[in-house]
């Protein structure tokens, strides 16, 4: 599905829109500005306050995690449900980062 989006582009000339990033915090990004009104003063706001990163930073790997019970595939999911990653999602289409992000966290470990 990832990949019939990433063919669509302007015809008239490619390199002024349609851009499809391909870093799974971008993509992540594009998947919650779907669900904010980011036109808005109070949506493009919230977008604002959003951080999202690759990996765990050093500010942040020092921070206490927290878990969503909610979110958690085991308890969304019914057993044998196919699922998708957005590491892997990333790395087939395209992000070339995915072992220098791998390495860094092992070093962070």
């Amino acid at each position: 599905k990832y990949h019939a989006f990433l063919r669509k582009r302007c015809v008239v000339n490619p390199s002024r829109g349609a851009f499809h990033f391909r870093a799974p915090s971008r993509i992540f990004y594009r998947a919650i500005r779907g669900m904010v009104p980011h036109k808005t003063a109070r949506g493009a706001a919230a977008l604002d306050r959003i951080k999202l990163f690759e990996g765990v930073p050093p500010p942040y790997d020092r921070m206490k995690r927290m878990v969503v019970p909610s979110a958690l595939r085991v308890l969304k999911l019914k057993p044998g449900r196919k699922y998708c990653t957005l590491k892997r999602v990333s790395h087939e289409v395209g992000w070339k980062y995915n072992d220098v992000v791998a390495n860094l966290e092992e070093k962070r470990k």
